[in-house]
């Protein structure tokens, strides 16, 4: 009996301690060999954090009281991956293979970049109606042109919000501010333009002509002032332009002689602006289109950098004297701004001409009245003005970049309709209004 009691004691160890020893294999094996996790029903896994619970929606936050775990918010039923022994190893796991992705970047707003959307809410005024801002030469719908189909498109932005235009929110935007408009006589269309549309094309009677307080008034013998300055006076909004083609101060060489050259100070901004930019709360410049010889020739201007004649046969070049003009400018006006952080000021890109078959002087025309025959979208990022977009990168100055979406839309020209309906010289640099440079001024409006 003893000697069974004692072999059946010792066959019972043996049983327990290969049971054991099992036991130890089976865990060894389990945490070495995630094939066997793999043998388990889903529901006895241990959870690990899901693609869903960290990146689903709506809402995926990290608790700041338990860092390295996950919850998914405004869910019942989302699991939350368990915590294991080694916090920081758990961390590590969630941290590296599942964290959240960083938020994405917003796209960069470029209003140059879009396409043009038929849309018969346009034009924003009345070609007929607006005569006491636009002048007739413009006002295509007083001509023989009998298509206006030019009319009814807007500019749409790629990753742009553009707001619909109004006049009285402008004016309530510009409450007791001053907008204004210096440069060439396409400074001029868009000045018209923004008169149209802020009064919708009709008779104001609450707009005063305030050109005196700027020095805008018609000198004997001339044709008409060097520029318009009005004032609305429900919200103390002005609204002026100042005619100078070059940008350049102007200075006459022998004030005695009313025949007498200029000096075009290439490296000084007009006159004009020097003395009255404090006033001003929205700038806008250009230029472009008046830098050739014969521009220069029969307005008798000489080129003069540093007080003196121009003797740099690099500037000599007429474009070069361009670029250098608008650099210059662009960089005294960035100097300017921080004495004046009211100001928001815009450099305008160059409005493009469609002459085709020869020049203005040689026949050339731009007869086309079908709208965006030679495409309707601009899917480049840089401006097709790279002198104007070069000049305000890296300053406070804005780029108001219209070429490439205008140069889509060579039917908006004046070309050979006039008022009189007389043959002559096709106008295919100025744009019929309504028309092309009231989008300019849409995107102006967006920016500010």
């Amino acid at each position: 009996m003893k000697g069974g009691f004692h072999g059946l004691r010792a066959k019972q160890l043996s049983l327990s301690l290969i049971a054991l020893v099992c036991t130890f294999v089976f865990i060894w094996a389990w945490e070495k060999t995630p094939l066997l996790t793999s043998l388990l029903p889903p529901q006895s896994r241990f959870s690990m954090p899901s693609s869903e619970i960290l990146f689903g929606a709506p809402v995926v936050k990290e608790m700041s009281s338990n860092p390295g775990i996950y919850v998914k918010e405004e869910s019942s039923n989302a699991v939350a991956p368990m915590r294991s022994a080694n916090t920081s190893s758990s961390k590590k796991s969630i941290t590296d293979n599942n964290s959240t992705p960083p938020p994405m970047e917003k796209e960069v707003c470029n209003y140059a970049k879009g396409k043009w959307v038929a849309d018969d809410r346009r034009p924003l005024y009345s070609g007929f109606g607006c005569k006491q801002w636009l002048s007739g030469m413009w006002a295509c719908r007083l001509t023989q042109r009998t298509d206006f189909s030019y009319e009814s498109f807007r500019w749409q932005p790629e990753n742009c919000e553009m707001p619909d235009f109004e006049g009285s929110k402008f004016l309530r935007r510009m409450q007791n501010k001053t907008v204004a408009f210096v440069g060439d006589s396409l400074g001029r269309q868009q000045f018209q333009s923004l008169m149209c549309m802020v009064t919708g094309g009709e008779e104001s009677p609450d707009v005063l002509d305030v050109g005196s307080e700027y020095g805008l008034v018609k000198n004997p013998g001339a044709v008409r002032p060097d520029g318009w300055a009005y004032r609305f006076l429900n919200t103390n909004t002005t609204i002026l332009y100042y005619w100078s083609a070059s940008l350049c101060d102007l200075e006459p060489l022998n004030i005695t002689d009313p025949a007498t050259d200029y000096a075009m100070h290439l490296d000084r901004p007009a006159a004009f602006l020097r003395h009255y930019l404090h006033r001003f709360d929205v700038l806008v410049l250009n230029t472009g289109h008046h830098w050739n010889r014969g521009k220069l020739k029969a307005n008798r201007w000489v080129m003069h950098v540093g007080g003196v004649p121009n003797t740099n046969r690099k500037l000599a070049d007429i474009a070069s004297a361009k670029n250098f003009t608008i650099y210059s400018v662009v960089k005294w006006l960035d100097l300017q701004l921080p004495k004046h952080p009211q100001l928001r000021a815009f450099f305008r890109a160059i409005s493009p001409r469609h002459f085709f078959n020869g020049e203005w002087n040689s026949g050339g025309s731009c007869d086309n009245t079908t709208p965006l025959t030679g495409g309707k979208e601009v899917l480049q990022d840089n401006s097709s003005d790279p002198v104007a977009e070069g000049a305000v990168k890296g300053t406070d100055v804005k780029f108001l970049d219209i070429t490439a979406l205008s140069q889509l839309r060579d039917e908006g020209h004046i070309s050979r309709y006039s008022i009189k309906a007389t043959p002559g010289v096709q106008d295919c640099l100025h744009w019929c209004l309504p028309g092309i440079p009231d989008t300019w001024n849409e995107i102006l409006y967006a920016q500010l």
